[in-house]
């Protein structure tokens, strides 16, 4: 089945803490979840690699979010549009 949501899409989250927010994808995972710029974001706790010269401490990133809790956005509307088949 082809993905009806593609990377750098802009996408309008529709469930969630993240209801109603805006953001670019990122990503796209095989798994049926998405990445979305600013949407979704967790704290994870990160130990230091000193190896590598990395501090530890808590970084925010994003976390997938399911692509049935996305829909495209149409600039033109303002609103979520139809996804493309």
């Amino acid at each position: 089945m082809a993905a009806k949501i593609r990377r750098d899409d802009e996408v309008i989250v529709l469930t969630g803490k993240d209801k109603g927010k805006r953001g670019k994808v990122k990503n796209v995972l095989s798994s049926g979840k998405v990445i979305v710029e600013g949407i979704n974001l967790v704290k994870k706790h990160q130990k230091p690699v000193p190896a590598l010269n990395q501090p530890g401490g808590i970084v925010e990133k994003e976390a997938a979010i399911q692509v049935s809790n996305v829909a495209l956005f149409n600039a033109a509307t303002g609103k979520a549009g139809p996804c493309r088949l």
